[in-house]
């Protein structure tokens, strides 16, 4: 069994029910973005990077911490590499722009993905929910459990063909090897997986009957999941999820123990001025916080998610150590 437990240690992750909200008042700070506010996606529309964008765009402007409507930029290319290093040096003094990242950013970033780039180079805000990995396939699959489809490729590595919205390697990817080692499968490296710019991109593949199975999060696939056209084998949290997702059945609950918490946050250029930084800091706190985000929340899947110990960013620099580990483990780096 791969040791999820160390890479989701509660000393620097902790799925709870509430969040302290920031002290700072909106009226004391000195600046306020004013003009047009821009949030990049790193993924093509469909994604959970541009769900992500999206909808805090949207509760940024309910809330009126934003004058106007913020502007989604879908920049898609490299797993997040593209959105990165644009935000790097094209925008790297730009107040008013802020991008989507998750635990599949950090993934790219521990595996030395994005060439001379690291953690550090931008300035993380924080987080505003998670996703947990699901493994689903079409609604008229033979594979009906997760042991099923595990219980194929122990037979042959090859049998099941995934896609998922990461490159090789990436999270999405990283979903099906912690599952399926879990499972006792042999020679991961051998088990096919294939890439494509987001979610629903993936689970076209699915319907289409390109691809066997689908590794992602439970936002991508809500769409899906309401239409009937896939059914979900397990989602990889430690319980059920809440809600209307709450007849998925958990990986642990049919003897895999498999793990895999997708975070959904914000960073921003790391030149951008002190007053930027804390104004959007402060107002992705306020969104999280909302009766607004709590609905999002609740109709998309995600779950509440705080970092209990030190800054945003140090909770990246630890994750960013942790997948390193576990990517090496796994065969994934040298």
């Amino acid at each position: 069994m791969i040791p999820v437990a160390h890479y989701l240690s509660s000393k620097r992750l902790t799925v709870v029910t509430a969040v302290l909200v920031s002290t700072i008042s909106f009226s004391a700070l000195a600046w306020q973005p004013s003009g047009k506010v821009e949030c990049i996606a790193p993924s093509d529309p469909g994604g959970g990077w541009d769900f992500t964008c999206r909808n805090v765009a949207n509760v940024l402007k309910d809330l009126s911490l934003i004058p106007g409507t913020m502007q989604t930029t879908n920049m898609a290319g490299a797993g997040g590499g593209v959105a990165f290093a644009h935000t790097i040096s094209k925008r790297s003094k730009d107040d008013k722009v802020i991008v989507a990242a998750s635990t599949a950013t950090t993934t790219r970033l521990a595996q030395k993905q994005f060439p001379g780039m690291k953690a550090e180079m931008v300035e993380w805000l924080g987080s505003v929910g998670a996703d947990y990995g699901i493994i689903a396939v079409l609604k008229d699959s033979p594979y009906k459990t997760l042991p099923d489809l595990l219980e194929a490729s122990k037979k042959d590595p090859r049998a099941v063909k995934y896609a998922g919205a990461s490159a090789r390697g990436g999270w999405d990817h990283l979903k099906v090897l912690i599952a399926a080692k879990a499972g006792g499968v042999e020679n991961l490296p051998h088990i096919p997986y294939l890439s494509y710019n987001n979610g629903g991109e993936a689970l076209t593949q699915i319907v289409g009957g390109q691809v066997d199975a689908f590794t992602g999060d439970v936002s991508e696939a809500t769409g899906f999941l309401e239409s009937g056209d896939i059914r979900v084998l397990a989602v990889l949290a430690p319980e059920r999820l809440p809600g209307k997702f709450s007849d998925i059945p958990t990986a642990k609950e049919q003897g895999i123990d498999a793990v895999a918490p997708n975070w959904r946050g914000f960073y921003m250029p790391a030149g951008a001025s002190e007053e930027a930084k804390a104004f959007w800091g402060d107002a992705i706190d306020k969104v999280y916080a909302s009766e607004q985000w709590k609905q999002v929340m609740k109709t998309s899947g995600l779950i509440p998610f705080e970092n209990d110990e030190g800054s945003f960013d140090e909770f990246i620099r630890a994750q960013v150590t942790d997948i390193e580990e576990l990517s090496r483990e796994i065969g994934l780096l040298k």
